[in-house]
């Protein structure tokens, strides 16, 4: 059959659309799946490839020298990136609404890398009290044997508390969304303007509440980091950290200096800040942090990663949906001694938790059952569909007992300030079927009552 030439115009109205590659100003469901995504050259494969390379060819010598000047964003050794990975990177960043993400290998190096790119030998950070415990672990063992200590502030609206915590060499603020185990949700705006007035970076750790529930920079933070072995990821099935910068801290105008981002690493070379502006910070992390030390993410689990983050806001609705009907619940039962999960009208942090969250307070929170640490045990070992381990932020749902875990190596005047409790134990809510949850608890609260 010959072929018929179409007009020109009707040529330009079939030809296809081209693909977007810019997702900003779209929708959060939209850019979750969609963000980072890159022209693949592998026959059109429309999911990105897990780049098993090590490292990557110049195009030149003069691309070689471009590109550890830092004139050259193209990759030089996965250490320092990897194509699979910048999708998960450029997601990250875009759901947060940051300037520029760094994944890591995980959530603690994700936390180490952040701080110390803020913090050197004989520097300080001030936290708040209510953090994640293998986090405090991080702060008292290996950040002091770096040189890096870290104070506590109990009472975030004590201004005095404050004062006497933050010294002149007070390099960074460091806080949680919503802290693990006990849901104690924090006003990172009030946190955020503390942190302007001293002119200090206010970095913001979001694993719980994830970009869907809050985001961290909207209220004032700096920096942002996470875990996302746990809800980002949403599988646990690969270990990956991630650092997200703000872009809006103005690292020359501070009071407090910050020399590794300001001064020129070496002469005739520009500063940090200088070549990079609004993403100077997370070049650094990613150059002069990451490069370094070499917790660099396995392209395969930054693959898990950025395909997880693709359904991010459909599980958080079932975790958080699950995690206030069993919260709910689990007042109603009298072998239950108390429930921390401030989604809860009786819960004392139940007002921001609305101002800030509309009640949706994640899925991961304690409760106590009668009994000590024996109805403990009994209520645990009681489970079947509930799985006893460590992690949270997975599919499925998990038990935890942290007096005897991630708190055991606390002295007990610490652990009692901080609420761990012998008859606590803490829950990350899955998204299986809530009937079949509840079912399950009450199996363990029922062996809880035959301890009394």
């Amino acid at each position: 059959m010959p072929h018929t030439e179409l007009p020109e115009n009707r040529q330009a109205e079939q030809a296809p659309a081209a693909p977007l590659f810019d997702w900003e100003g779209l929708g959060f469901d939209t850019r979750q799946v969609h963000a980072g995504d890159y022209a693949d050259q592998n026959r059109g494969a429309r999911v990105p490839p897990i780049t098993l390379s090590a490292g990557y060819v110049f195009d030149s010598f003069d691309d070689g020298v471009a590109r550890f000047a830092g004139e050259s964003q193209e990759p030089i050794y996965s250490r320092q990136g990897n194509p699979t990975n910048a999708v998960a990177e450029q997601r990250i960043a875009s759901l947060e609404g940051g300037t520029a993400a760094v994944v890591v290998s995980s959530g603690q190096a994700a936390i180490t890398a952040a701080l110390l790119a803020l913090a050197e030998s004989g520097e300080h950070i001030v936290s708040t009290a209510s953090i994640y415990g293998g986090t405090r672990i991080l702060f008292g063992r290996s950040f002091r044997r770096f040189g890096v200590s870290v104070d506590y502030v109990w009472n975030i609206d004590d201004d005095a508390e404050w004062e006497q915590a933050i010294r002149p060499e007070t390099k960074a603020i460091y806080t949680e969304t919503i802290p693990n185990p006990r849901n104690d949700v924090v006003d990172i705006a009030r946190i955020a303007e503390v942190a302007r007035r001293h002119g200090i970076p206010l970095v913001v750790d979001n694993t719980v509440a994830t970009p869907y529930l809050l985001r961290p920079f909207e209220h004032g933070a700096d920096i942002v980091v996470h875990s996302s072995t746990k809800f980002l990821s949403g599988h646990g099935a690969g270990v990956s950290g991630a650092i997200v910068d703000g872009g809006r801290f103005d690292w020359a105008a501070t009071s407090r200096r910050y020399p590794l981002l300001t001064d020129p690493p070496r002469p005739g070379a520009g500063s940090y800040l200088d070549r990079f502006g609004p993403t100077a910070y997370a070049q650094y992390v990613r150059e002069a942090v990451v490069n370094d030390i070499g917790p660099s993410l396995s392209p395969f689990n930054g693959f898990l990663l950025h395909q997880g983050i693709e359904t991010l806001s459909l599980r958080m609705d079932r975790h958080v949906e699950n995690s206030l009907a069993i919260a709910r619940w689990l007042t109603e039962q009298p072998e239950v001694v108390g429930v921390d999960y401030a989604g809860l009208p009786e819960n004392p942090l139940h007002e921001l938790a609305q101002r800030h969250y509309g009640g949706r307070t994640g899925s991961v929170f304690a409760f106590t059952v009668a009994g000590g640490i024996e109805g403990a045990r009994a209520f645990s070992d009681g489970l079947s569909v509930f799985s006893r381990m460590t992690g949270i932020g997975d599919t499925r749902s998990m038990v935890l007992h942290p007096l005897t875990t991630t708190h055991a190596s606390f002295p007990a005047e610490l652990n009692a300030r901080l609420g761990i409790t012998p008859g606590m134990l803490r829950l990350s809510v899955g998204i299986e079927s809530l009937d079949d949850l509840l079912a399950d608890l009450r199996r363990g609260l029922d062996r809880v009552a035959r301890l009394a």
